[in-house]
């Protein structure tokens, strides 16, 4: 069985000869930094080419996900857009450098008012060629702020679609059938809203105005529309989105009465566009479990164990009842970097072990793997995860 037909086969909801076992690399610094430390950056079909080239030699199935140089940054990292200007979106930009950082700051003028936001990119002192980017003073503060935003930024670029497009369909001939395609999105509308609004506003928004808290998230499904459809088109299996910006910290109630409805109307839209959809929360999450069948999403992932979240594989299992396909949740920092061999392959089993049961499970980190993580410790994760995870005829 190939790799390709062993992932979608177990997110249908199929018994495949084992669980694939898979790993989360980001396509830029990272891991991918330091097993490739000449890798141009700036050459994004290198890039993705040496990601599905080192998941190969690993012996993974392969679970591309792709992000670096796909979208603008202003609709993935957050803000508004300042790469288009128009006669009613006057954009103004001034660089500082700051040791590691650059930080953007921009003034958009429009008939209606002013914007202003921050946007900074730094790299990591501790994982060189490893990058952070994120609209470090966001440009929504009013509901203003908002009306203007709706009324005057302009959508996508009419070249995205053909660019992504010829991106996708390289990578796709390279990976052939040795895995699947995914992609993050700008979403799920909660996350996308948290881009454009401090999460602080945010987390009270909902309960102090209705009206405006309802108004921003349906903006951010309306915005990031386009991009999805332009990816869709291009031939992405899976969109992942993120979760976890609501994750434990509203609560259960808070989150079904605000959230999930928006959430669930963003991964509807996903599937209604033939991708499957992907949620990903790696915070607090097990509070959220049962709310999860509700999304209607494929996977969840990725339930992440103490002490990095409160994820409980065995528990998440016995409530998803089949309802989602899980993905995780071995330790990518205590356990898989840090540990010991014994300790890696000890865990690895034991996770894979409790997730096979019943099927709907792939066996990946909890989140990227970080720079400085042992080959060897990678190696003997593959290995046990391959050797344990076999299911009976």
């Amino acid at each position: 069985m190939k790799s390709r037909e062993r992932i979608l086969g177990v997110i249908a909801g199929k018994i495949p000869d084992r669980v694939p076992v898979c790993l989360f690399i980001k396509d830029e610094g990272n891991f991918l930094r330091q097993v490739y430390p000449d890798l141009d950056y700036g050459n994004l079909l290198e890039c993705k080419y040496r990601l599905i080239d080192l998941e190969r030699e690993l012996g993974l199935d392969l679970f591309i996900r792709l992000l670096h140089g796909i979208y603008p940054d202003w609709i993935i990292y957050g803000g508004v857009n300042i790469e288009t200007e128009t006669e009613k979106w006057e954009v103004s930009t001034d660089e500082i450098k700051e040791a590691h950082s650059i930080i953007k700051q921009t003034v958009i003028r429009t008939p209606a008012g002013v914007l202003e936001q921050e946007f900074t990119v730094s790299e990591s002192v501790d994982m060189p060629g490893t990058y952070g980017y994120a609209c470090s003073k966001k440009p929504i503060k009013t509901e203003k702020d908002l009306d203007i935003l709706v009324n005057f930024e302009p959508s996508m670029s009419p070249s995205f679609p053909a660019n992504v497009r010829k991106l996708i369909t390289k990578v796709k001939q390279y990976l052939q059938d040795d895995g699947v395609l995914t992609v993050w999105v700008p979403g799920a509308a909660f996350n996308h809203a948290s881009l454009l609004i401090e999460p602080s506003d945010l987390y009270r928004l909902f309960l102090l105005d209705r009206c405006f808290y309802d108004k921003l998230m349906n903006y951010c499904m309306k915005r990031t529309l386009p991009f999805l459809k332009a990816l869709a088109e291009s031939g992405i299996d899976i969109f992942c989105m993120g979760g976890n910006m609501s994750g434990g910290y509203i609560g259960h109630t808070n989150y079904e009465t605000y959230v999930l409805p928006f959430d669930k109307r963003y991964i509807a839209n996903v599937r209604k566009l033939g991708v499957r959809a992907l949620y990903h929360n790696s915070c607090q999450i097990m509070a959220l479990a049962e709310s999860y069948i509700k999304l209607e999403s494929d996977i969840i992932e990725p339930f992440a164990p103490p002490p990095l979240g409160d994820g409980d594989l065995k528990r998440a299992k016995e409530i998803s009842q089949g309802s989602y396909t899980i993905i995780g949740n071995v330790d990518q920092v205590n356990v898989l970097k840090k540990g010991s061999l014994d300790e890696v392959k000890r865990v690895t089993r034991e996770t894979v072990e409790t997730g096979k049961d019943g099927g709907r499970y792939i066996l990946q980190t909890a989140d990227c793997l970080e720079y400085g993580t042992p080959l060897e410790n990678i190696r003997a994760f593959v290995e046990t995860g391959l050797q344990y995870g076999e299911y009976s005829c």
